[in-house]
């Protein structure tokens, strides 16, 4: 342990630990800005700086690392009165409109000047920035606002490995942007909107949905309906004040009935049907790669309804829930897209059956309805617009808001959630299992996949603890696993003694990781579960700020929550699924399934 004094006060601390984590561990407060836990740390606002004895300048706290016997001063005369400048140079090159912007009582840089004692500049001159790039259909870049803390950078150049944005120009011109002076709308970027989630101010944000819904909600020719996402339900509280984790599922559904909308399904209810297809599509690929080894014929196949569209047998099967991951996978891994599965994502399924099924039973025109998705994400966003998802024509979802814009809906409109009553999902397509709900963290998708195509193979329930496979359950950027069919049914004796490796990762460098080794032909695994965003959708772009390592888990244990108290837990048990297939749509896989429920991907360049 090394020992050293902070403010006078006698601490330890661990070798490679910095001024920072010392004084956070020891209740010391350092203001902070460009510093984000787990991420950024290369001080370069030098908010955070503090006086060492010995030491010719000041030092920024936060790249500091500790020796033994030092002496640190966190508040002298000096160290306010720089910190005070520091703030002042940048609020000189800021707009000071704060009324008109989202982050308005949530922006870190204005609750620093607030720690700081500062309410107004100095310093006058001419402002360096002035854009803001809108081409993006999900993300909005306002380099008015930005301040250079760079923490967008780390995100999506370390973490996410897409490199959209980095430090273009020197001095005064510097701006943070896609290379060659292009904009989002047309740079590599997959609007996976974790640069979001960073942004201490406004400058990074979601594309504003919210006037185009409320108009809709006015219009009275339109029949609104509205579905929510999984990780929505965990994390709106967050939002009105409420512990991270906690639930609000049933007053959220309250809210928006109270918001005009005339019809609130579930996500989740097409969730449990995206594991139906998936699942069957999986089986669909391992019957090909059975037959094409003579282990299969045709009368097995179709007594097992995987006759009709049955694939190439291109293994690993890759999951296709999150359309960040997709477009990523476009760009990057255009060669290896016959790995993805054709499935849509559950909102964009819910969407199809909503202008088709729902609307034939109902005698309504599809084209007065408007269908509005809850989202923890961003890129749903650019995903309702992909014209290989619409539906017979029409736009299958007509706007994606965020959980941050509902929270602002639900503020603007004064419907207090905290005390609402709780309500139920409108029916039939507000029906679910808890498998649907796990849909929202990483590892949930391959998770309920298995619940069901174990049990559909073996006629026996997966064998983990109370159905939850724990080597994929955590926040690991990889997880593994093995699955082996042993004792399975008749008409699966193809697949008796096979032991099916699967792999899990969230975060878009996992992914590259994966598909790298699927590009090098050392994959050994069979099904591969990515998500877009790390953790999952419990930290989509569009959820409450901020998502730290904390955060994140007690989301994911809210999710678990809501999966172990639904009387049903595997998706193939949903009686309204049931029904979908017995009266509509015939089976998994179908002719009408592929039609509505399945799509295509494009290659695109990489740069």
């Amino acid at each position: 342990m090394i020992h050293l004094k902070i403010n006078d006060q006698l601490v330890e601390a661990e070798e490679g630990q910095t001024i920072l984590d010392v004084a956070t561990n020891n209740n010391i407060l350092i203001p902070t800005l460009c510093h984000f836990k787990n991420l950024h740390a290369i001080g370069s606002c030098r908010i955070c700086s503090v006086e060492v004895v010995g030491a010719r300048n000041l030092m920024a706290a936060c790249v500091t690392p500790v020796v033994e016997g030092m002496v640190v001063q966190t508040h002298t005369s000096k160290v306010r009165q720089m910190r005070k400048i520091l703030y002042e140079l940048m609020l000189s090159d800021h707009p000071s409109d704060c009324l008109q912007c989202d982050r308005n009582g949530t922006c870190e840089f204005q609750e620093l000047g607030k720690v700081l004692q500062v309410n107004q500049s100095r310093f006058e001159g001419i402002r360096s920035k002035k854009a803001v790039d809108d081409s993006s259909p999900a993300i909005v870049r306002d380099t008015t606002k930005c301040i250079l803390c760079r923490r967008c950078v780390s995100m999506c150049n370390d973490v996410q490995g897409v490199c959209a944005l980095n430090a273009q120009n020197r001095g005064f011109a510097t701006e943070i942007g896609p290379g060659g002076q292009m904009r989002l709308g047309t740079a590599v970027c997959t609007y996976c909107g974790q640069c979001t989630t960073v942004c201490p101010v406004d400058a990074l944000h979601e594309k504003d949905a919210i006037p185009t819904v409320w108009q809709a909600l006015s219009d009275p020719a339109r029949k609104t309906v509205v579905q929510t996402a999984p990780a929505v339900r965990a994390a709106l509280g967050e939002e009105f004040g409420l512990e991270p984790g906690t639930l609000v599922t049933g007053k959220m559904v309250s809210a928006l009935h109270q918001l005009g909308f005339q019809t609130v399904f579930d996500t989740n209810f097409t969730a449990d049907l995206t594991i139906l297809e998936e699942g069957y599509e999986l089986l669909s690929r391992l019957a090909a790669l059975a037959k094409k080894r003579g282990k299969v014929d045709d009368p097995q196949l179709a007594a097992l309804h995987l006759s009709n569209h049955l694939p190439d047998p291109v293994l690993p099967m890759v999951t296709s829930c999150s359309p960040g991951w997709i477009k990523y996978a476009e760009h990057f891994f255009g060669d290896l897209l016959a790995h993805l599965s054709t499935c849509k994502s559950p909102h964009m399924m819910l969407g199809a059956l909503t202008k088709t099924w729902y609307a034939s039973n109902h005698g309504l025109d599809p084209s007065d309805l408007f269908v509005v998705s809850i989202m923890p994400c961003t890129a749903k966003k650019y995903e309702i617009i992909r014209p290989e998802l619409k539906t017979g024509g029409m736009t299958t979802v007509d706007a994606v808001l965020t959980t941050r814009e509902l929270a602002r809906m639900i503020r603007e409109a004064g419907i207090d959630l905290i005390h609402l009553p709780d309500s139920r999902f409108d029916s039939p397509l507000g029906e679910s299992t808890g498998a649907a709900a796990i849909f929202g963290t990483t590892g949930g998708v391959m998770e309920a996949a298995l619940r069901t195509v174990y049990e559909v193979v073996t006629g026996r329930e997966l064998p983990f603890d109370n159905l939850h496979v724990e080597p994929i359950a955590g926040f690991e950027r990889i997880k593994t696993a093995t699955i082996r069919f042993e004792n399975v049914l008749p008409a699966w004796s193809f697949l008796e003694g096979i032991e099916a490796p699967i792999a899990v990762t969230s975060g878009l460098s996992g992914a590259s990781q994966l598909m790298d080794e699927i590009r090098a032909g050392t994959s050994p695994y069979v099904f591969i579960e990515i998500m877009g965003c790390p953790g999952g959708c419990l930290s989509g772009g569009g959820q409450p700020r901020p998502t730290t390592p904390e955060i994140r888990q007690l989301r994911q244990k809210a999710l678990y929550r809501e999966d172990e108290g639904k009387p049903l837990r595997k998706s193939h048990e949903n009686p309204d699924i049931q029904r979908l297939y017995q009266g509509f749509l015939g089976q998994p896989g179908s002719e009408l399934s592929h039609q509505l429920l399945h799509t295509t991907y494009q290659r695109r360049n990489k740069i």
